[in-house]
């Protein structure tokens, strides 16, 4: 394992396997060929060629979309083609989250490839020991990445909230962080990788943050989606994601960049070209 090899494996994907998903004559997600077929029970809703597969519904109100592909996810989960629904909405978007042109289950996201929006925060302690990093465990019953290490606070970012208002909710349900510790959290930029998983295409962005914590602060769990944290040395933190799996496959990306940000991976470490431009890579 190596730096590089965390961040190829977050990039893995065919194009040739994909084929664009397009809407109001922008291309918003890529959807696997085999998940297209699916889709043609609902002719008046999406048009499927060889090449693409657009939506054609004469809906042009954002609910009214909102509504019509929300009645076709919910009638995919019920034939078991969807695995389930999560019950959170993200934007289908061909920019950035504020540029929805419909609501999609985050769920369902990479099934049409749209562009998935998260963020992650790394808390951070100096003492006379030096800097210090606070490493969460998944819990055992976690959906995905069950018993990974985690960062101490991330989360996606569902519609209707911003991006302060959704950091306070992760860091108070994760780790029991006041409103007040959490508005100091810097945001540091974004992450982005786009790969190919079980469900589809996943490209995904993941704005980044670093908070400071006072030495004395201890963080809990509140959500039940943490068992256990732990405070380890930088230096142990950059050795499990050099040398292992350990943590949850994106974390790997953010706790990179935080190394490199800190000076801890140098620009005469090996690869350091090709890392620091794979954590920013083109999304389709």
């Amino acid at each position: 394992m190596s730096f590089l090899a965390h961040i190829h494996r977050c990039n893995r994907w065919e194009p040739s396997d994909f084929i664009p998903f397009r809407l109001d004559g922008s291309r918003v997600g890529s959807i696997r060929r085999a998940f297209a077929g699916h889709l043609e029970r609902w002719p008046h809703l999406f048009q499927i060629t060889s090449d693409g597969v657009t939506w054609v519904s004469v809906l042009s109100g954002f609910e009214d979309r909102n509504r019509a592909l929300g009645d076709v996810l919910a009638e995919l989960a019920a034939d078991g083609i969807v695995e389930y629904l999560h019950g959170e909405r993200y934007p289908v978007t061909h920019g950035d989250r504020t540029q929805a042109r419909m609501l999609i289950d985050r769920a369902c996201a990479p099934y049409f490839g749209v562009r998935a929006f998260g963020q992650h925060m790394n808390g951070f302690v100096r003492d006379g020991e030096g800097l210090k990093m606070w490493v969460a465990r998944r819990a055992a019953d976690r959906r995905t990445y069950p018993r990974y290490l985690d960062h101490l606070a991330a989360g996606g970012l569902p519609w209707g909230m911003t991006l302060a208002d959704n950091l306070r909710k992760e860091c108070r349900e994760e780790a029991n962080i006041p409103a007040a510790l959490a508005d100091r959290a810097r945001p540091v930029g974004a992450v982005t990788y786009c790969r190919d998983s079980e469900r589809g295409l996943k490209p995904d962005v993941m704005y980044c943050y670093d908070l400071e914590l006072p030495p004395d602060f201890e963080p809990r769990c509140t959500d039940g989606e943490v068992e256990a944290f732990s405070l380890w040395p930088v230096e142990r933190v950059m050795e499990t994601v050099r040398e292992s799996d350990e943590f949850k496959l994106n974390c790997n990306l953010v706790i990179i960049d935080f190394l490199i940000r800190h000076g801890y991976i140098s620009p005469d470490a090996p690869d350091y070209l090709p890392i620091v431009q794979g954590l920013r890579a083109p999304l389709p």
